[in-house]
């Protein structure tokens, strides 16, 4: 007997209740599907994307089909705010930088953001999918709260580790205790497939180049949410930008953000071609505000690549890349006042999971505050930076990633960095992507500075 295998994040009966959940952020009026989808026994959105309901009524799955087909055919109030195209959102931001001359970037500089970007992932693995109160709970009875230093077991109350476990596929590489290395995440796979991408197409690659490369050299597997759908549509013979739109109601998650770093490291003091690359990639798989993080977080890159010192003023780039009437750009605003208005972290957090905790903890929104918050409120200090962003909980790995690349490219150098954070990452780092596993750090500074370099020569 062959056991079934049933592929998550791509069935349509598991899709509905989240693109029924898509259209009320939207404000598109699917109350007649929602009754529909609920009468012939269809569930709502799990909070835990991949989730489905084992033993679902027969036919579900034709229903589930027709009514994601329905569901992209409302339209959205809010599309004029939030455009789609490139052409449209540099006409809907005022402030759109300038194209400039690329400098070479430092490669101690990319360096530190490397190694900063793989150390806030790692501190934010093992709590990932935890609920805010467990995140508290669990530093605070081993003494590291506010957070300081790695999430660890050892002297854990074992009623306080039953009620809030580690994440399951973490902790055995991810606690301070186990940490040897780097283990394989998505928040460092992606810009090792970007790295691959701009070494064989150069910055004009396009979308399409994108998917070629993923069908070539990333595992099916190791996608999840918009990028398994994408991934799926691909297959299907869907090509982009369609592979973003058809049956993804992930496309306004956190995706295409973690995917944006190596397009704003490889375009220092250049924003605008940094946002302009981040577009391109984003498009695979997300639309709207899933494809403005991209492009706020490559330009505001792009600025500290550049050797701007300052976390304020690369935020402030960031936003002019990003439609100001957006969800997006509303959600950076939000959090950039909470923690200019509130001296204590855990308050400008319970202010954001009031604001935000509506959203799906994968959505882009409330990840985007969590983010500009923790980087304003740290003021540029590595350690504050990274940790504040997984202590803010949803993403707790996503945002330590790009909230540790940012803060490595302010401190300059890897030796800036606190030795607790990269000494256990023993210059190494595993991954499924081909050619890159066991790979240093320093290689991929090497890499990625030679790539800039190139692009700085440009006539």
């Amino acid at each position: 007997m062959t056991a079934e295998v049933r592929v998550t994040w791509v069935q349509p009966e598991d899709l509905v209740g989240h693109e029924l959940r898509q259209a009320g952020e939207d404000g598109r009026d699917a109350r007649a599907l929602a009754r529909r989808w609920y009468e012939a026994g269809g569930s709502p959105a799990p909070e835990r994307a991949g989730a489905s309901a084992p033993g679902a009524p027969p036919g579900l799955r034709a229903v589930a089909e027709r009514l994601l087909d329905e569901l992209a055919l409302l339209e959205s109030p809010l599309a004029a705010d939030e455009p789609d195209g490139l052409d449209a959102i540099r006409a809907a931001c005022p402030q759109w930088p300038h194209a400039r001359r690329v400098r070479p970037a430092g490669r101690e500089r990319l360096h530190a953001a490397w190694l900063g970007r793989a150390a806030g992932c790692l501190l934010g693995k093992p709590v990932e999918k935890l609920p805010l109160e467990g995140i508290r709970a669990l530093a605070r009875a081993t003494g590291n709260w506010p957070l300081d230093t790695w999430f660890t077991a050892r002297g854990l109350p074992a009623p306080l580790a039953a009620t809030y476990p580690w994440n399951r596929r973490s902790a055995s590489t991810s606690l301070a205790e186990n940490i040897d290395g780097m283990p394989e995440d998505d928040d460092l796979n992606h810009p090792l497939l970007a790295l691959l991408l701009l070494q064989r197409h150069g910055t004009s690659f396009t979308t399409a180049d994108l998917a070629r490369l993923w069908l070539d050299e990333l595992p099916a597997g190791r996608t999840f949410t918009a990028e398994r759908i994408a991934y799926r549509n691909l297959l299907d013979g869907i090509e982009p930008p369609d592979t973003a739109r058809c049956r993804n109601p992930f496309r306004e998650w956190i995706g295409a953000q973690i995917r944006a770093d190596a397009h704003g490291w490889t375009r220092p003091d250049d924003p605008a071609g940094a946002a302009e690359q981040a577009y391109r990639d984003a498009v695979l798989t997300h639309t709207g505000n899933g494809v403005y993080g991209a492009m706020f977080t490559a330009a505001a890159l792009a600025e500290a690549a550049a050797g701007e010192t300052d976390v304020h003023g690369c935020l402030a780039t960031g936003l002019r890349v990003v439609p100001p009437r957006s969800r997006y750009a509303r959600a950076v605003r939000d959090g950039i006042a909470a923690a200019r208005e509130e001296r204590d972290f855990d308050t400008v957090v319970d202010r954001l999971h009031a604001a935000y905790g509506r959203y799906h903890w994968v959505h882009v929104l409330p990840n985007a505050a969590l983010l500009a918050a923790a980087l304003t409120h740290a003021d540029g200090d590595f350690t504050g930076s990274v940790c504040k962003a997984v202590s803010g909980g949803w993403d707790t790995d996503s945002n330590g990633a790009t909230a540790g690349s940012l803060a490595g490219l302010l401190a300059g150098r890897p030796d800036a960095l606190p030795e607790r954070w990269t000494t256990p990452l023993k210059n190494r780092l595993a991954t499924s992507v081909p050619g890159f596993d066991g790979t240093g750090f320093d290689t991929l500074a090497d890499l990625t500075h030679r790539l800039t370099h190139e692009e700085a020569l440009r006539p």
